[in-house]
């Protein structure tokens, strides 16, 4: 990882953090707001732990983009929680044979970039 991604990365970490801090649930009840950024500083550390070995500088960049993604997205609807892909099952191809892998594939491809780790966690 260069220094310049390393600073990007860092800097990232802790603008999660600041969020969190600052972090009003729309309920304004307390527990909701609590419970609320409790998700954000744990979801970040599992994530940001479990990429920590990553030396691809594509991978990295993939990882930054969700991440910018997931805070703005956050911050806009005032939710700290992933936005549901509505993807129909089996929606992309029909399910004959070869084109079951075909449409594993396509699924994959259609998920939004906010949603990439979510599934791995």
């Amino acid at each position: 990882m260069t220094a310049a991604t390393r600073k990007e990365v860092l800097s990232l970490y802790t603008r999660v953090f600041r969020v969190a801090r600052n972090w009003q649930a729309q309920s304004a009840v307390k527990q909701d707001t609590e419970a609320e950024k409790k998700y954000i500083v744990l979801e970040a550390r599992t994530l940001f732990r479990q990429n920590q070995q990553l030396t691809d500088q594509e991978s990295v960049k993939r990882c930054i983009d969700e991440c910018e993604a997931r805070i703005e997205i956050g911050l806009h609807y005032r939710n700290p929680y992933p936005r549901a892909s509505y993807l129909p099952p089996m929606g992309l191809a029909t399910q004959k044979g070869r084109k079951l892998l075909g449409q594993q594939r396509l699924r994959k491809q259609a998920k939004p970039v906010y949603l990439q780790s979510h599934d791995e966690t």
